[in-house]
């Protein structure tokens, strides 16, 4: 069974975009991978896992990079 999911992030596209780049090889597998494309107004992202546990670990480790950019971000505002 594959499974498929996509997240699309509405802030600052430029910005997650260039964070991710860097991330976006050490994040594949061979048992999932993801593809990250910019918009004009956003970020989608593309997971496709060969199985559950995969697709939940490519999710967890694009969302805490989502999460270190808003705790940064919430400094910055400070």
């Amino acid at each position: 069974m594959t499974y498929s999911a996509k997240i699309r992030v509405n802030q600052n596209p430029e910005i997650i975009y260039k964070s991710f780049i860097s991330e976006s090889k050490s994040l594949k597998t061979d048992r999932s991978n993801y593809i990250i494309k910019k918009y004009k107004n956003y970020v989608e992202f593309e997971i496709e896992a060969k199985d559950s546990v995969a697709l939940r670990a490519t999710l967890n480790s694009i969302t805490k990079v989502l999460t270190v950019y808003e705790k940064i971000n919430k400094l910055k505002e400070k």
